[in-house]
């Protein structure tokens, strides 16, 4: 039995979390998994969308097609599933348009539609998807890392500078700019603060020793774990709350404690006193870096509680055999004929509602994500001293 999945790029970040660390327990129940990085031309995509003949289930991650195109892949895939771990419907925070665009809107009501099964990387993102579809055929699989890929962090007593860290693609750099007061107030109260960016470009941030550090997939674990404390800023915005936290799950993978805005994934994933800082304002984020700078048992004690927890919430051990059920079932043989039944319905006037499967998708918060309950119970108050 084969998997297809249809991405963006290349080795591209999102198949990498989202789908290929899941190969293994694929490959366990008797599936084989392959990889097509879609062409950026419309009519070369379009050879390449056949390919989805010789596939059990297809997987089209993030990408919106023509409709035309759409409607192609429809009819080749025996089973098509939609993946998608942003707010792909809206611009990004950094745009210069309004963030509300009707044609991508358009483009994703129509995916969701087209396709048979809805997985989304965060709750939220799962709210949006069932405004326009059964919320029975979306399911919740968060983005995962592996922590034993991981190096841990050991924060031993040592002299030298303080080195926070921040790793991500080039298109969230502009985060960075957003945060450089509450960088640069921290390191007017260290002086040997140092900010490692783990990227293939490298911003100027005003008052902020930057020390670029190039991303590679073989080393990039190793690079945070030989570093103090990660960071993580999102915009306040409608956008961020699409965001699924990757950044955050590999600083506590490799035991840094974090500090973070409370904004979208950040709030659910950094648990204030305990894994790292909430910190809103220059002067929260200084003194939550003053305080980690200062205390190398508090970091390598928050760092250790944060990659326990990532194990526990949001390993690939933890989700990949939930994943593998999943393509499994919808790869079952019951599918063409409930999605034949499913396209008379449309036909009829009745809802499009997908495969009853949702006993495959813990409920929100257990195990994958925390309640709201479980983060008001941790501290939200300012940091103090430092």
């Amino acid at each position: 039995m084969k998997v297809l999945a249809l991405t963006e790029g290349p080795n591209h970040v999102c198949f990498r979390y989202r789908i290929e660390a899941f190969a293994q327990a694929l490959a366990e129940r008797g599936w084989t998994l392959e990889s097509l990085p879609l062409e950026p031309h419309t009519f070369s995509r379009s050879r390449q969308l056949r390919a989805a003949r010789g596939a059990d289930v297809v997987i089209l991650q993030r990408k919106f097609l023509p409709l035309w195109q759409l409607r192609l892949l429809r009819k080749l895939s025996r089973v098509l599933v939609y993946d998608f771990d942003d707010a792909v419907f809206l611009r990004d925070s950094y745009s210069r348009k309004r963030s509300t665009s009707l044609t991508r809107v358009a483009h994703f009501w129509a995916t969701l539609y087209a396709a048979d099964a809805v997985i989304a990387g965060n709750p939220w993102l799962c709210e949006r998807a069932a405004d326009y579809v059964s919320a029975k055929k979306i399911y919740l699989v968060p983005t995962c890392v592996d922590p034993r890929l991981y190096p841990q962090a050991q924060h031993e007593e040592r002299g030298g500078p303080v080195r926070l860290v921040w790793i991500g693609q080039h298109s969230t750099l502009p985060s960075l700019d957003c945060a450089q007061a509450h960088l640069a107030a921290a390191a007017q109260r260290l002086a040997d603060l140092e900010l490692r960016v783990v990227c293939n470009q490298f911003p100027h941030l005003d008052g902020v020793r930057v020390i670029p550090r190039q991303w590679s997939a073989a080393g990039e674990a190793a690079e945070l774990a030989d570093c103090d404390i990660g960071i993580s800023w999102l915009p306040d915005d409608t956008w961020s709350l699409g965001k699924c936290g990757l950044k955050v799950l590999q600083y506590m993978a490799a035991g840094l404690p974090v500090v973070a805005n409370p904004v979208g994934m950040n709030e659910a994933m950094v648990l204030h006193g305990r894994t790292g800082y909430l910190a809103e304002t220059p002067d929260e984020w200084a003194r939550a870096i003053c305080r980690l700078a200062h205390d190398p048992n508090l970091r390598r004690r928050m760092g250790r509680a944060a990659r326990a927890y990532v194990t526990a919430r949001f390993s690939v051990e933890r989700w990949a055999p939930l994943f593998a059920a999943l393509i499994d079932r919808l790869g079952g043989a019951a599918l063409p004929q409930a999605r034949g039944a499913e396209r008379a319905g449309a036909r009829s006037g009745a809802s499009h509602t997908g495969i009853a499967l949702g006993e495959l998708r813990p409920p929100v918060g257990t195990p994958g994500l925390p309640t709201g309950e479980a983060v008001a119970a941790t501290s939200t108050e300012p940091v103090e001293g430092g």
